[in-house]
This record gives structure tokens, C-alpha cells and sequence, in this order.
């Protein structure tokens, strides 16, 4: 496998996208018609309900855990190439060609590639987010300081090259920009939390 061809096989393997799929095969709709309008497995939470939503969130986990596990096994973990595929993976998710790059906000992506990086650290991060979702009740905000949190904790504990630390951050980075629209929400105290009856319910 040329290494050249790894953020393209990592960037196609991302842009899957498995919750418009699922919510197109079950209903009929295009996902980012509803709700939040991503094809995220919260957005597919309120088309097809818990069993929609593990199915998307575990399906979008693994395509971000496996193009990083090719990209290490392709370049006998390069530390580079890897953090390249980890971006591209996340990259893809988010703007999928195949939807106009119109995709979802790249949190279960992530997760996956965070695990095979530092499956310890992603527990940690999964605490945190239960932590701030249990105090503030905002998925967005438990979102995006776990997410945040992650390349830290990468750093400080686990100490791998600088190149994984940049990719984890950009993954981050990206995850944080997706999430504009509700941090704007966040600060002018309008963003729905978790349980609320408005409607449309959460734009996470």
C-alpha cells in the first residue's frame, strides 16, 4: 500500500455515512431534513430512536477505529501517517463528498480513533462527559469539552509522538468548529438541554 493513498482510503472510509443511510432505508428521509440536520447518531436518536442511534454511533465509531488501524498497519505505525488518517477519517465524516459535505459533527468518529490511540484516555474523556452532561445536562457542551480534553490527557499521560498529539488535536479541532452553532447557543443560554420539551429538541 502506498502511504500516499492513506488520507484517501481514511478520508473515503469516514465519509460513509451510516446514519443517513440507515435513516433513508427505514424511513425514507434524508436525515439532515430533521432535528439538528446532521447524520449524526443524535440526529438519527430522534428518527429512529435508541436502537437507531447505537447502530449509528457504533458503525461511525468503528470506521474512524479501523482507518487508523489500516494506516498503522500499512506504514508499520508511522506515527505521521497514522495522525493522517486519523484527520482525514474525521474530515471525511464531517464533510462527506458524497452528501455535498453536508455530514455530521464527527463525536463517534473520533471516539473511534481515539480508542485505538489511548483506549484509557477515552475512558477518562467519557467520564468527563457524563460529569458535564450530569451538571449542565448539555450533550453539545459534554461534547465538546471531552473532546477537548482528549488530546491533553493524550499528552500528558500517554507521551507518544508529536505527530499523534497534532492529529488528536486537529480531530479535536475540527469537532469543536463543527459544533459552532451550539456554542453560540451555549453563550446566549438559548441551547436545549438534555430532557427538554421545546421543539426540535437539542440541535446537538
Amino acid at each position: 500500500m502506498f502511504p500516499a493513498l492513506i488520507p484517501l482510503v481514511a478520508y473515503i472510509l469516514g465519509s460513509i455515512p451510516f446514519g443517513y443511510l440507515l435513516v433513508r432505508w427505514q424511513k425514507g428521509i434524508d436525515v439532515r431534513s430533521t432535528g439538528s440536520g446532521s447524520i449524526g447518531a443524535t440526529n438519527v436518536l430522534r428518527n429512529l430512536g435508541l436502537i437507531g442511534f447505537a447502530a449509528t454511533f457504533l458503525l461511525d465509531f468503528a470506521k474512524g477505529a479501523v482507518a487508523v488501524l489500516l494506516a498503522a498497519r500499512w506504514t508499520a505505525n508511522a506515527p505521521l501517517w497514522v495522525a493522517i488518517a486519523a484527520f482525514a477519517a474525521v474530515v471525511g465524516h464531517c464533510f462527506p463528498v458524497w452528501l455535498k459535505f453536508r455530514g455530521g459533527k464527527g463525536v463517534a468518529t473520533s471516539a473511534g480513533v481515539f480508542f485505538v490511540l489511548a483506549p484509557l484516555q477515552v475512558g477518562i474523556a467519557v467520564a468527563v462527559f457524563v460529569v458535564v452532561l450530569a451538571v449542565g445536562r448539555y450533550v453539545s457542551l459534554g461534547s465538546i469539552v471531552a473532546v477537548a480534553v482528549f488530546p491533553v490527557l493524550f499528552q500528558v499521560q500517554v507521551h507518544p509522538p508529536l505527530a499523534l498529539v497534532v492529529g488528536a488535536a486537529g480531530c479535536s479541532a475540527v469537532i469543536i468548529v463543527r459544533h459552532g452553532s451550539n456554542i453560540v447557543r451555549l453563550l446566549k443560554g438559548t441551547e436545549n438541554r438534555l430532557g427538554s420539551k421545546k421543539a426540535g429538541g437539542s440541535k446537538q
